[in-house]
This record gives C-alpha cells, structure tokens and sequence, in this order.
C-alpha cells in the first residue's frame, strides 16, 4: 500500500499543477543538469525526449565506533533519466554491485555482504522553472523495489518524497534544499517506519568547474534503535570543453557525528544524449 500513496500523490500533484504550469518545450537544449555528485536533489528537469545517464564508478565509505569497523564498496551505481514532458522526468536507479564487510574490533572476527542492490523508480516534476534557473522548486518521488542480492537487498518495498528548492544568492552563488521523507524497513525486518532527511547547499562555477558544499542530515526512526547522521560534504565537477553535455565528478564527505560514516569518496561520469 505505500508504494501505491507515493505513486497516488504524485499523480495527484501532476494532475493540479500541469494545466497552471504547462509550458512549450524549448527549441534550445536547457543548460546540461546532474543529479551527482551530491546527496542533494536539483530542481532541474530533462528536455523532452532526452536521455540522461549517470554512473558512479567507485564509492567506498568507512564507519568506526567502540566495537565495530564498517566498510563500504559500490561500482556501477547507475541512474537513468528520460524527458516524459518539459515538466516532468522519469528516473530509474540500480547498484550493479554493493559490498559491506563489518569487523568486531575486539576479535577480529569478519562479517561480509555483496551483490546487486535494489531497483528504485522515479518521477521528477517541475513546479517552477524547469531548467533549474532562478528561483526554481520541484516535486520528486521514487519506490524501490527489493530486487537485490539478499544479503544487501531491503525489506521490502521502500519509498520516498522529495522537494527540491533552488534559490539564486547572487549572479556567481546559489542555495539548493531538498527536504525529503522516506518510508523504509525496519532494521528487524518487520514493519515500516519514517525517515526524514533534510540538505543544504551551497555552490558556484569557475569556468569548466563547479564547486559545491552541502550540509545532510538525516533522522531515522527505526523502532529497533532510532539514529540521527549528518555530514558535510564537498564536491567537484568538471565539465570538458569539448564534451558540453558531459561531466566528470568527485565527492569527498566527512562524518558530523558517531552515527555517520567518518569518511566517503565517490568519482562519477554523467553524459546527455
């Protein structure tokens, strides 16, 4: 039945907003848009008919406390986006490979989980300004599916909203948001609860590269043992002069707090076609 909400509100939001809001689809592409490198979500939203693909070539994150030593690997993390309208966006998302090993830091002992991660499927859509210029707000919504490996996979069906505001600071510098809430498993496997995220950032371009810093936090209420994480995050982005709908990205975050990983790293390509 939660797939079914978040797949009914946003249908609904369509359904209010595309008679105020329809606009022409523009003759001139709109400035190339990425959802990477960061953990913000972008108002922007594709031209229609347009495909846009991006990868995550390596991720690795690094959690320590009292007992334990978490590591994490991803390859492949790919997502996929389609221009349905100039106002709305279909999304898919896949992990092609996931690895988690966990060390007692006491015995030494080894736990190891690998394997495809789950399917998530979206639908971004714009309230206002489209492109992503100027003041710009939009409406996002995703499910995912547990279609992977078993020892990675969720629960159980999981889903979440997202709304994305980008507000303009000055000509050079801008302020994107993204609150979120989520409907994911909880950690015993049996049931659902909420989690709520919220990301603040902050960025600029200096010719063929654009810099960014983000503040995420996010509160998970899972009845087993509920955790707040928050991480400031710094990105990078170059875009090759000769390749205008292509982009080269670099993350570096850094752990706020016990519950948050200490250290990730993360390198991306995303092109337009």
């Amino acid at each position: 039945m939660r797939p079914i909400l978040f797949a009914a509100l946003i249908a609904s939001t369509l359904a209010v907003t595309a008679p105020v809001l329809a606009q022409e689809a523009s003759s001139t592409p709109r400035d190339f848009c990425a959802d990477r490198p960061g953990k913000g979500t972008p108002t922007c939203v594709l031209d229609q008919g347009r495909w846009q693909v991006e990868l995550g070539l390596f991720y690795a994150a690094r959690q320590t406390d009292g007992a334990t030593r978490t590591e994490t690997w991803d390859a492949g993390d790919l997502f996929v986006r389609y221009g349905l309208t100039g106002l709305t966006e279909l999304q898919l998302g896949l992990t092609t490979w996931n690895r988690e090993r966990t060390t007692d830091r006491v015995t030494g002992d080894r736990d190891t989980a690998e394997g495809v991660g789950d399917l998530s499927i979206g639908l971004r859509h714009s309230l206002k300004n489209p492109d992503g210029s100027g003041l710009s707000v939009a409406i996002s919504g995703f499910v995912t599916a547990p279609t992977g490996a078993r020892a990675v996979r969720a629960d159980g069906f999981e889903g979440g909203i997202i709304l994305p505001v980008s507000i303009p600071l000055s000509d050079e510098w801008s302020l994107s948001l993204s609150p979120e809430v989520d409907w994911v498993s909880d950690a015993d496997g049996d049931g659902r609860h909420a989690a709520y995220t919220m990301v603040a950032g902050v960025g600029r371009g200096f010719g063929q590269w654009d810099l960014g810093a983000e503040l995420w936090i996010s509160r998970d209420d899972d009845p087993v043992e509920a955790t707040t994480q928050s991480t400031f995050d710094l990105a990078a982005i170059w875009s090759p002069p000769s390749l205008p709908d292509t982009q080269l990205d670099f993350g570096l975050d850094f752990g706020l707090n016990d519950d948050s990983p200490d250290v990730e790293f993360g390198v991306g390509v995303a092109r337009r076609f």
